[in-house]
């Protein structure tokens, strides 16, 4: 047998997987927690007198800048002031119309002119359901506010939809310049991508404190809070809309010798407006998501009320008014939806004659939205809903967590000892036993493994972040709670995706009622827990599972339904039964999508772990908090940038691990 047949005929080494690093990695800690009293105190805990005091001279700046910072003609103060003082017109105005009405002069010669009345508001809306969808959407729409007016949300619903409507404009705006300026220069956008991931991940708690500072507490600092936290996806949407404009029809407006502002704006904008659509969609739903934020620092509307409820632990009156917010959203998510798909007319069907009769239906809706304030002056019950009509389920929802209470009290109490003895004190033990250094090394070769050097700095350099400004301890007691939260939500969410993704009834009734979980504040979720499980850690959990849940299950669906088909049908031919199917094909295939959805899963349960410290965490997000009631800018923004660091490194190196996963499957 010759030396070449030898080698043919000698069986080959398959190659060392990643598995043997990482058990190497997972006994490197354990090792290092039993063995952490024989190692060196500074390993253990970072000395404080090698903290660097950043907190004092973020508090310092911002005092300057408030006291001291000028202009010349005017301080900075003044300039910030008169911004909100213009804001400040603009959302009277809104308030006017839609909640309050206006009162022309004093005493008893005041004329007061009604706000709009809310039945004229539900047929306007109705009317533009049905012209930019079908029969079912404006069912749907008219179903939404209708429920507003019966269970007495009405007032306070047109409050928070007057907020709403200032601030979305201006957000799209904003987002929209920069996301043009991102696509034109390269150098823009890599300038802004960081920003956008800290404004993204950044609690909205840690840029309170300023905004109060600049802006002053009431409604226009909330608004302008809603604004800056909204903004971000309009200006990724943006970009990835522009740039997804067919070449040709960038020729066409080459070649028609557009100028670069009128290729822009009459070419590139009008060409890409169903990515921007979707753009206002998401700015939209996140300004729902700030309202009960906002009510912190001045805002009224339904987040104030639902707020007021979780103070008070009323959890019928705060499930009736997050359901209110929750129909709002959804309502408002489904006509811009409606109005980002809507097909562009066929050639020739626009019709032609005056602009009158081009807005006649515009028109139409504004004329009877001003007839309704002329008519409410004479008839009252047309303004607004009569309070001897209104309905409500509080008492109700109040008698069954009052059930639950004395029924399962025991069976709950088990539970949560249990949990808390087993599971969450040791593993919060291990996190705040391991060593700085041994986790900093491990998130660093974590980071040279899936994507080279520069992504193995990335983590040391935010993890040296908080180990220098003090917050070590909380970080880990941060990522204790999430990662567990994570964990339950995966071992829920994962196996209840693959069930809803077999089959179209289970997937679209699954779908629904992942919708509403995710439009439902995250506020909404501890004014339950809090009834039912007292305050601490373990209600922190389950406020986070909860709330982070929909992402895994939405995630685990749509990687199933992806897997090529090509790949399926190749499995059948092989034999496969319907669990070697499952197992050994779809779910393979799918695990980058599916761990695409954990990433986001963690997202969101560190963004509600600065909620859930109104139950008594003692995380970061305690310290966002306490920064907030104390007003310390300082200290909110670097345990903001705390929070935001962990959640970018978790983002990165998911990201990287299921890119590699990706190519070495050979999908898209």
């Amino acid at each position: 047998m010759t030396a070449a047949s030898l080698e043919v005929a000698r069986p080959r080494r398959r190659p060392l997987g990643a598995a043997p690093y990482w058990l190497g990695a997972a006994i490197l800690a354990a090792l290092s927690v039993s063995f952490s009293d024989r190692l060196p105190e500074w390993m253990v805990e970072y000395p404080r007198a090698w903290r660097i005091p950043i907190e004092p001279s973020i508090s310092a700046a911002m005092k300057w800048l408030i006291n001291d910072a000028t202009f010349g003609l005017f301080t900075f103060q003044q300039f910030t002031r008169s911004i909100a003082w213009c804001f400040n017109w603009l959302l009277e105005a809104a308030y006017g119309v839609l909640a309050e009405g206006f009162t022309f002069g004093k005493g008893e010669d005041a004329l007061h002119i009604p706000h709009v009345s809310w039945i004229a508001l539900i047929i306007v809306l109705v009317m533009f359901a049905r012209r930019v969808g079908d029969r079912g959407l404006m069912l749907f729409v008219g179903f939404c506010f209708a429920y507003l007016a019966v269970f007495g949300q009405w007032a306070s619903a047109m409050v928070t939809l007057a907020s709403i409507v200032i601030s979305v404009p201006f957000g799209v705006a904003a987002g929209l310049l920069v996301g043009i300026a991102a696509y034109r220069k390269p150098w823009v956008e890599r300038a802004v991508t960081p920003v956008l991931d800290l404004m993204q991940t950044v609690p909205v708690f840690a840029y309170l404190v300023p905004i109060l500072f600049l802006f002053g507490f009431g409604p226009v600092a909330a608004m302008i809070a809603t604004m800056i936290y909204a903004a971000p996806p309009m200006v990724r949407l943006t970009v990835l809309a522009l740039r997804g404009v067919p070449e040709e029809i960038k020729e066409y407006g080459r070649m028609a010798g557009c100028s670069q502002r009128q290729h822009m704006w009459k070419v590139m904008v009008p060409a890409a407006k169903s990515g921007l659509l979707v753009g206002l969609n998401q700015v939209v739903m996140l300004s729902l998501n700030m309202v009960i934020i906002a009510s912190m620092i001045g805002a009224g509307g339904l987040g104030f009320d639902v707020l007021h409820a979780l103070r008070r632990l009323a959890i019928g009156e705060g499930l009736e008014a997050g359901i209110a917010i929750t129909l709002l959203a959804i309502a408002l998510d489904r006509l811009s939806q409606a109005a980002a798909n809507r097909p562009p007319p066929a050639h020739g069907s626009v019709r032609a004659g005056s602009w009158f009769v081009r807005n006649r239906l515009a028109l139409a809706a504004l004329a009877l939205m001003v007839f309704s304030m002329a008519a409410g002056t004479v008839v009252p019950v047309i303004t607004d809903y009569p309070a001897s009509m209104t309905v409500t389920t509080g008492k109700f929802w109040d008698h069954v967590v009052q059930w639950l209470n004395i029924n399962l009290y025991d069976t709950i109490t088990i539970v949560k000892t249990w949990l808390l003895v087993n599971i969450m004190l040791p593993v919060k033990g291990f996190m705040v036993a391991l060593p700085w250094p041994v986790l900093l090394g491990i998130l660093a070769f974590a980071g040279w493994r899936l994507g080279g050097w520069r992504l193995a700095l990335l983590p040391l350099a935010l993890g040296a972040f908080i180990l220098v400004t003090g917050n070590w301890e909380k970080a880990m007691i941060t990522i204790y709670l999430c990662g567990l939260s994570v964990v339950i939500a995966a071992l829920i969410g994962i196996p209840l995706g693959i069930w809803a993704a077999v089959e179209p009834r289970r997937r679209r009734a699954t779908l629904a009622v992942i919708d509403t979980l995710q439009t439902l504040p995250s506020f909404v979720y501890l004014i339950p827990v809090i009834m039912l499980f007292g305050v601490g850690d373990f209600s922190a959990m389950i406020a986070v599972v909860a709330y982070a849940l929909a992402p895994a299950v939405r995630y685990s669906i749509h990687g199933l339904r992806q897997v090529p088909e090509h790949l399926v049908e190749a499995g059948r031919a092989q034999g496969c039964s319907r669990g070697q199917m499952l197992w050994k094909v779809r779910l393979p295939l799918a695990l980058p999508e599916i761990m695409l959805g954990i990433n986001q899963t963690i997202m969101m349960a560190l963004s509600m772990l600065v909620i859930t410290a109104l139950v008594g965490t003692r995380d970061l997000g305690q310290e966002v908090f306490t920064a907030l009631a104390k007003a310390d800018t300082g200290k909110g923004i670097v345990a903001g940038l705390c929070v935001a660091f962990i959640a970018i490194t978790a983002d990165r190196l998911i990201q990287a691990w299921s890119r590699r996963r990706k190519a070495q499957l050979g999908i898209a």
